[in-house]
């Protein structure tokens, strides 16, 4: 599956109001399926000495795939495609590798 598959089947999946027309609800979800990832890192950390065991993957992975929906309904939202978002990530952080720029902070470095 590539990101605009992705994209147009978890368009099929969401029901929230003002879908079409709501950047506001996904950003929120957003955030929120974030939190719940720091959180279970945060309890790994405390509870098992920060190692991670398989069923802690496999909680993570679920949690990470409650972020890709949300970055993908965001994206449906703003009438981007998540394959092009891909690409320009990859496409600007290539070119900082290449000036030495990885590190650091600031967008435009």
């Amino acid at each position: 599956m590539d990101f605009n598959e992705y994209q147009k089947n978890t368009n099929k999946t969401a029901i929230y109001p003002a879908k079409g027309n709501n950047f506001v609800y996904p950003t929120l979800g957003l955030t929120g399926e974030a939190g719940e990832v720091a959180e279970k890192i945060k309890k790994i950390y405390r509870d098992s000495n920060g190692k991670i065991t398989p069923k802690h993957r496999k909680e993570l992975s679920k949690e990470l795939g409650d972020v890709l929906w949300y970055i993908s309904q965001l994206a449906t939202e703003l009438n981007l495609k998540l394959e092009d978002i891909a690409k320009g990530n990859i496409k600007k952080l290539m070119s900082r590798k290449k000036r030495g720029k990885v590190q650091g902070s600031g967008d435009n470095r």
